[in-house]
């Protein structure tokens, strides 16, 4: 007997095709699913799917965010980060939660929110001062 699985389906606002690519920060609501390239910042309130094809140049920042592809920068999800099998991280991440996938790359630091304090990530490294 064969099992059947439930399709998992994602209401998709704004798509950035495996052909594209978008130089420039993006700042938007709803659900963003790239599957080209991006360079720049990604600031979403919803959910960022990057696609097994895609390559993010630039730091996230989302409510939940699924990486398959390749982004390189780092990666605040106030709720969810999930990192399938495919999918390479370089760079830091903090999260709520974090699924990782057998077979997934993270090259970075690992962090968990705090969530009694508002956030107000720093997109940009800024000198320190003694």
């Amino acid at each position: 007997m064969l099992s059947k699985k439930k399709s998992q389906t994602i209401s998709v606002d704004t798509l950035i095709g495996k052909n594209a690519f978008f130089e420039g920060n993006l700042k938007l609501e709803g659900t963003i699913r790239i599957d080209g390239k991006v360079n720049g910042e990604i600031e979403v309130k919803g959910d960022v799917v990057i696609g097994e094809t895609a390559l993010v140049t630039g730091n996230i920042v989302s409510t939940n965010v699924i990486i398959s592809g390749t982004v390189e920068g780092n990666v605040i999800a106030k709720e969810q980060l999930r990192l399938t099998s495919s999918s390479k991280l370089v760079g830091d991440i903090k999260m709520n939660s974090l699924i990782a996938d057998e077979g997934a790359i993270l090259n970075g630091n690992c962090g968990m929110l705090d969530n009694t304090k508002k956030i107000d990530p720093p997109l940009k490294t800024k000198d320190k001062q003694n």
